[in-house]
């Protein structure tokens, strides 16, 4: 395997637009500015693109060193402000009731305005990530992005932000990443785990800038991976947890350990 990262993106709120960087830095539960703060509505019930497609329109940008948080709305209003606590309050992610800690500041009332419903941001003790410690990180190959593209019949590749995975990788088979499960893996400077398949939800429809569904990849990989043995349906790429921190870049060697 010859394979080297070739993007890393981040979204610092969850659902919101993901951004591409040089660089992160790989800590034991994952990058810092990565999925940091998460969308709750009135119920405590977290919010995401499935439900608000929008929020992708919205582009944020988090410095965990200054703790400060800038939002910028499609019709360039910019919201910055520098990270408080307040109060500590129960939330439901997905299906898991879990602690966070309600953020004060200005982004709360701007994004329920944009959205037109009142949703508060929070921040949770291990961040926003699906799966917990243990899927802080996640990677997709540009493979098996090009054969799902195949199978939708586009003649371009698809815009791997629609994925929102952390690594996007380049110089393996398509789905060759489905067989690291359990596998040590270095990445840069960083070694991390395999734990599960990443099942893929209607997300992946949505175009990565304005969240105007228009690509039905949940249908394209259905016709091929419908009944592959992954730890989840419809599974394109890989999620696991850190081994060893280090920092990754675009451009750092691969490998299986």
């Amino acid at each position: 395997m010859n394979a080297r990262v070739v993007a890393v993106l981040v979204a610092p709120v969850k659902g919101l637009r993901a951004l591409a960087r040089d660089a992160v830095e790989l800590g034991n539960r994952g990058v810092r500015e990565n999925r940091r703060f998460f969308l709750i509505d009135g119920d405590g019930q977290m919010v995401n693109g499935k439900r608000l497609s929008t929020l992708q329109a919205v582009v944020a940008d988090y410095s965990d060193a200054n703790r400060s948080l800038s939002l910028r709305f499609p019709d360039e209003t910019v919201v910055t402000a520098a990270v408080e606590p307040g109060r500590r309050l129960q939330a439901r992610f997905f299906s898991t009731k879990v602690v966070a800690v309600e953020v004060i500041g200005p982004w709360s009332a701007a994004l329920s305005a944009y959205v037109g419903q009142p949703v508060r941001l929070v921040e949770g003790e291990w961040g926003a990530v699906d799966r917990g410690p243990e899927g802080t990180v996640s990677l997709i190959s540009r493979a098996s992005i090009e054969r799902v593209s195949q199978a939708a019949g586009l003649e371009r590749p698809i815009d791997a932000r629609r994925f929102r995975m952390l690594f996007q990788i380049d110089g393996t088979a398509a789905h060759e990443e489905d067989d690291w499960l359990g596998r040590p893996l270095r990445i840069g400077a960083a070694t991390v785990i395999m734990r599960g398949h990443v099942g893929r939800c209607l997300v992946t429809k949505l175009d990565p800038d304005s969240g105007i569904r228009d690509i039905e990849t949940l249908d394209a990989i259905a016709s091929y991976r419908g009944d592959a043995a992954t730890t989840e349906p419809l599974a394109c790429g890989v999620y696991g947890a850190v081994l060893e921190p280090g920092t990754v870049r675009v451009g750092d060697a691969v490998e299986l350990v």
